[in-house]
């Protein structure tokens, strides 16, 4: 497929910025149930992922009408706690392994690090692609280490950052999508949050663009999760409206769509109460 600024930008202003998007309680608590409540900070502690953890399943909790976020994600080391402490309710525990966020470590260690993860009760991992060895050209070892994550993963969801901000181009996202999911991809996932620009539309589009075409090259459904910066409920109706008309109705499940947000929760369940 072929990827310009102008015809992204004009399908999303058409289809997007343009028009009145729907925003009642019912999409919002669609939204809310495909949150991943993300806690990624050098200061993360037991107390602070504790915390986290009772903060997500509070929304059900509270009213039972109202869905708990679909995951709570953690670094390796605090895997353990938020698996003890979310032990009886039905949120996933998500790990960022493998040298979050840079990826620059030996493939090897990044393994270890994954089985690690999910050893400590980690039900899906993050892991990000090495970008470096992407924009030399060395498109195998993108497939290579993404086939080696799925491996160590096994029923694990295994969710492959591409860092969309730090590709260039739609033509390097779309063919990073491409490979991810080839490789083995259950989601991919646009950013780490921890550069900029972080999540964005135009990303977005050529992601969901790679996901509907291997669905109709293949039948297999392949998850998104846009992270990073979307911090307020009107940018998150804005991802839902571009997932349900590129990919449908069908995607519009926690099995698919995830949003990873640390700042997200609490605004969007004032908008359904």
């Amino acid at each position: 497929m072929e990827f310009t600024k102008e015809s992204i930008g004009q399908f999303l202003e058409e289809e997007i910025y343009n028009k009145a998007l729907p925003q009642d309680k019912e999409i919002y608590k669609k939204i809310l149930s495909f949150l991943d409540l993300t806690t990624l900070e050098g200061a993360d502690n037991t107390d602070k992922v504790v915390a986290l953890c009772k903060k997500a399943r509070s929304y059900n909790k509270t009213n039972p009408s109202i869905p708990n976020v679909a995951a709570v994600c953690v670094y390796p080391t605090l895997v353990k706690t938020a698996s003890q402490t979310l032990a009886d309710d039905d949120i996933s525990i998500a790990s960022v392994a493998g040298a979050f966020p840079s990826g620059q470590s030996p493939l090897q260690l990044r393994l270890e690090e994954v089985k690690y993860a999910i050893n400590q009760g980690a039900d899906e991992i993050d892991m990000v692609i090495s970008r470096g060895k992407f924009l030399e050209g060395d498109y195998a070892f993108l497939e290579e280490e993404v086939m080696k994550h799925k491996a160590v993963c096994g029923d694990v969801h295994l969710k492959v950052i591409l860092e969309t901000g730090e590709l260039d181009s739609a033509e390097n996202i779309y063919r990073a999508s491409k490979i991810a999911i080839g490789a083995g991809a259950d989601f991919i996932k646009t950013s780490t949050g921890k550069i900029q620009p972080a999540a964005t539309l135009e990303a977005a589009y050529v992601m969901l663009h790679a996901i509907k075409e291997n669905y109709e090259e293949t039948g297999k459904i392949i998850g998104f999760k846009p992270a990073g910066g979307i911090s307020e409920p009107e940018d998150a109706i804005k991802y839902y409206h571009l997932v349900k008309k590129i990919l449908g109705e069908q995607w519009l499940d926690k099995k698919y769509f995830r949003i990873g947000a640390s700042r997200l929760a609490d605004k969007v369940y004032a908008k359904i109460t």
